[in-house]
């Protein structure tokens, strides 16, 4: 009698192709079950990707935010010192400093000095309000990035012929005349002198009272408000980079300039807004992560879903189990085929998800002309983190199945 050999009687392994067969053939014949099973992980998935996109959103909207004020733009003011006998006056700046600094430092594409003045002034229907004066150069509407919605700003032009000119904010314009544009051509006296409305202004973002600039204020050129002081007092110095990448260096560059050519004992605070958007950056970054957190719950939530559902499949199939044990189905298999099953239905998910969650940001995007930033990195993390889940809480109700007793299974009924 001939003997078999051991590579002829070795039963065929089952293919990895025939494992997601049954997969998918177990996830046809329970279509409902499975789809509420995978709807968990669908919106699990679609929070995770929404989430970022938020994040991104917000980061977006805030850095502009930022931006709008100067990314390119550096101040300079004097913050006080110790006077000693003889030297009573404040140091303060000059307007010398401002053309030493822009001689001495590159990469400065405009500066404007910022002298302040007060007044109260006649504006009509026997009226009168209290105004802060700012002399400025004509640079000024460039480095501060103000808007001027009626009228023009005064040129450098008006500034070397002295012109009576003013530019006055927007918000008082609509107060004392209506609009913007029915405040050019008024006439307003400033100290005696009559100043005339070219044009209206504000500032490009809202900044809550936190600059030079507030709700009464009206700018001249800095060459005509010489004629309202004998002392100028400069309140800040502003200059403009060409890059940003140039701030940090031209920040240190230019209070270098400032401190020799004053008293030692002045202090004078240079800066700009680098360090405010490293906080908004550190700020959203921490609001993201907390955010995709809270939605990693949900997909551990879904997760658990997943394996309750698996569990009770386990179940309803003890039978079967035993059957394809007794034919010869290894525990290996059967662990597999139960964890395929858990995969195709989180991974499933997981796909649909992604669709939702990308279908969202790109409808507005498309319907509007906001433009939403979408993250393609977060949609293959969320691919993976829902696979992930699928196989960790797979395992269980596959690790449940590959232990039972084919003779026990067998007789279930």
């Amino acid at each position: 009698m001939p003997v078999l050999s051991t590579r002829a009687t070795a039963r065929p392994r089952m293919a990895l192709g025939e494992i997601v067969s049954f997969a998918y053939d177990t996830f046809c014949s329970n279509k409902v079950r499975f789809a509420l099973t995978a709807l968990g992980m669908v919106i699990g998935t679609a929070s995770l990707i929404l989430v970022v996109t938020i994040g991104m959103t917000g980061r977006q909207y805030a850095l502009r935010q930022i931006q709008s004020i100067g990314t390119n733009e550096i101040w300079a003011e004097y913050q006080g010192g110790t006077e000693r006998i003889g030297n009573s006056a404040p140091d303060l700046l000059t307007i010398s400093d401002l053309e030493a600094i822009r001689r001495d430092v590159p990469g400065i594409v405009a500066a404007s000095p910022v002298l302040q003045l007060n007044d109260r002034v006649a504006v009509g229907n026997g009226k009168e309000r209290d105004l802060v004066i700012l002399g400025v150069s004509p640079e000024y509407v460039n480095v501060r990035d103000l808007v001027v919605p009626a009228g023009r700003f005064f040129d450098q032009e008006d500034s070397l012929a002295h012109n009576k000119v003013a530019v006055i904010i927007d918000k008082m314009a609509v107060q004392l005349y209506g609009s913007s544009q029915a405040s050019i051509g008024k006439v307003l006296k400033l100290n005696g002198l009559p100043f005339t409305v070219i044009g209206t202004f504000r500032e490009r973002v809202e900044t809550f009272g936190q600059t030079e600039i507030v709700d009464n204020t009206i700018l001249i050129p800095y060459s005509v408000s010489l004629y309202f002081t004998q002392t100028p007092n400069i309140k800040m110095l502003y200059f403009s980079m060409a890059d940003s990448a140039m701030v940090p260096a031209a920040t240190a560059e230019i209070k270098r300039v400032i401190l020799p050519r004053h008293r030692s004992e002045s202090v004078y605070n240079v800066d700009n807004l680098t360090a405010v958007l490293d906080m908004m950056n550190r700020i959203a970054m921490g609001l993201t992560w907390v955010l995709l957190l809270v939605s990693m719950v949900t997909l551990v939530v879904s997760g658990i879903g997943i394996m309750n559902i698996m569990l009770a499949t386990v179940n309803s199939r003890i039978r079967e189990i035993g059957i394809r044990k007794a034919v010869g189905a290894t525990n290996a298999e059967i662990r597999l085929q139960f964890l395929a099953e858990a995969i195709l239905i989180s991974f499933t998910g997981g796909i649909v998800g992604v669709f939702v969650g990308l279908a969202i940001p790109y409808s507005v995007h498309f319907f509007t002309n906001f433009h939403i930033p979408i993250s393609g990195l977060s949609a293959i993390i969320a691919i993976v983190v829902s696979s992930v889940v699928g196989i960790i809480f797979g395992t269980v109700p596959a690790a449940r199945a590959a232990q039972l007793d084919p003779v026990e299974s067998l007789r279930y009924e």
